[in-house]
């Protein structure tokens, strides 16, 4: 499985995720880490700034991890198969760590007011329910579980 961390600072979990450039990629086996890399993308291929419908160096991973992300960014990796997650978790290795043992806090969707999509995505995977996205045009109260 690989499992990304947005981390802008390369050190904690970054709270924006639609606006990172840096993630830290994880590759697991059998609920193991067995290789840690960072991916640095140009400006033009944060979420924030890429189509949705183009594809994305991210593309290839299950699960996205971050400090918060809107509705916008959930539907988008949602649509692209990919778990997202939003944590209150500052540290990347013991986010993963325990995101591999079922322990991981997991924080409820947050909106921002600048969401560009639409729609909830819903994130399947470790019993931690939903994911959660970033993006924006305009905002969308939650309208829960069934969107």
């Amino acid at each position: 499985m690989k499992i990304a961390v947005a981390s802008q600072n390369r050190r904690t979990i970054t709270e924006h995720a639609g606006k990172c450039r840096k993630f830290w990629i994880y590759e697991t086996e059998q609920d193991k880490i067995v290789r840690k890399e960072l991916l640095e993308l140009p400006r033009e291929q944060s979420f924030h700034d890429s189509s949705p419908h183009s594809p994305h160096p991210l593309d290839g991973i299950q699960v996205l991890i971050a400090g918060s992300m809107g509705q916008g960014l959930n539907h988008r990796l949602a649509h692209k198969g990919i778990v997202g997650i939003v944590t209150p978790e500052t540290d990347p290795d013991r986010a993963i760590t325990a995101y591999l043992d079922g322990s991981l806090a997991v924080l409820s969707p947050g909106s921002h007011d600048h969401d560009h999509g639409h729609g909830h995505g819903h994130g399947h995977g470790h019993g931690h329910g939903h994911g959660h996205g970033h993006g924006g045009q305009h905002r969308h109260p939650d309208t829960g579980p069934n969107g």
